[in-house]
């Protein structure tokens, strides 16, 4: 029987993702200070939940934050990227009962 998945996995998994959405808003030059401040800042805050809460059982997180991961997949527009570098951290937290 395997041990159940943590927050740290589920949050590795969305981190990796969130860093391609980042990628796409970059391609736009004006953004791209935006994009990454608004990336780092998002990130920073995954790591704090990661760091406090990392090794706590998932839960029923798992599958809300790997369908958000495959919606986050399938933008290819920068502009669109960019709307979701805040939403998508966001949907992940919710979905691991944290607060905003």
């Amino acid at each position: 029987m395997s041990a159940p998945e943590t927050i740290a996995e589920i949050l590795d998994r969305a981190t990796a993702a969130y860093a391609g959405l980042a990628a796409t808003g970059e391609t736009i030059e004006d953004e791209w200070s935006y994009v990454n401040d608004l990336t780092e800042a998002w990130r920073a805050r995954l790591a704090e939940v990661a760091a406090a809460r990392g090794a706590e059982p998932a839960g029923a997180a798992g599958p809300a934050v790997d369908r958000a991961i495959d919606e986050i997949g399938r933008i290819s527009d920068p502009h669109r990227a960019i709307d979701w570098l805040s939403t998508f951290p966001q949907v992940v937290l919710v979905a691991l009962g944290e607060g905003l």
